[in-house]
């Protein structure tokens, strides 16, 4: 009776938690479908007639599609090499022996914690010195090597058996043919982990798009739909609808992907 009551505590807590951290979100959405007369009346109505029109001038006079496929084709350029690239790197950090192996692998984790803004101006610098402004190499090629991905994928591989890899030689099986049939297959629940966290990374990328571009043409959805927040003040449903708008592709890949991130990040936990 006590450890049940002690069970249903602890969840009913947890709910409210849950339910607190996801107020500001489930109020940008409730008030999306107000009009702006019934978001400003006092008292505030937190219930009213449902209505479209914030999302209608939205799709009417913001290229909402053209955001959408400004980050669709940097999602498309930098999650297959952020993983192409972190899981190589992996590889012949787990398997390989050669100098200065313990050393380059530290300085990889010391890039971990610099933060990324330290290299904004360096890096907006080597782009407009490369002409590469208001183009998808210069919005992409910052965020071509994740260390977090790379490292995630590292301790996946060290728990592997290594009779796999003895087996493998032992069989004449070439390095990159283990690395293709042996580690990428076993790899898949971390592979795809890394894929759910580059997409919701990428897509919620403001400060380097933002810098790096400078027509319509190329904004990406965080960046062009931010634009909504300078007509937060006579138009704040409007702005409210562009928010919802950005947050349901996320939102949708987060929830089904949740499971895959746990499995990916708990994976290399135990040997």
């Amino acid at each position: 009776m006590k450890q049940n009551l002690k069970e249903n505590t602890i969840l009913l807590v947890k709910v409210l938690v849950g339910v607190l951290y996801c107020l500001p979100v489930l109020l940008a959405v409730l008030f999306a479908f107000h009009t702006n007369e019934d978001i400003g009346t006092i008292p505030l109505k937190f219930f009213t007639t449902p209505a479209l029109d914030n999302f209608k001038y939205v799709f009417e006079n913001v290229p909402v599609f053209t955001y959408l496929k400004n980050t669709a084709i940097m999602l498309i350029i930098i999650i297959p090499v952020q993983i192409i690239l972190g899981s190589v790197v992996a590889f012949s950090f787990a398997f390989f022996q050669f100098p200065l192996k313990n050393f380059l692998f530290t300085v990889f984790l010391m890039g971990m914690m610099i933060p990324a803004e330290v290299n904004v101006i360096a890096n907006y610098t080597t782009i407009q010195n490369m002409g590469l402004m208001d183009n998808y190499l210069g919005m992409t090629i910052v965020s071509f090597v994740s260390i977090s991905g790379m490292f995630m994928l590292r301790q996946h591989m060290l728990t592997l058996p290594i009779s796999l890899w003895e087996a493998a030689k032992m069989d004449g099986c070439t390095e990159m043919k283990y690395f293709a049939r042996v580690i990428l297959p076993l790899s898949k629940s971390i592979i795809f982990a890394q894929v759910i966290t580059s997409f919701i990374s990428v897509y919620n990328s403001y400060l380097w798009p933002l810098m790096v571009t400078s027509t319509e043409d190329m904004r990406t959805v965080q960046t062009g739909i931010a634009n909504l927040v300078r007509d937060m003040y006579w138009n704040p449903g409007g702005a409210l609808a562009g928010a919802v708008i950005c947050m349901v592709i996320p939102v949708i890949v987060y929830i089904f992907g949740t499971d895959q991130i746990v499995s990916g990040l708990t994976s290399g936990a135990v040997k």
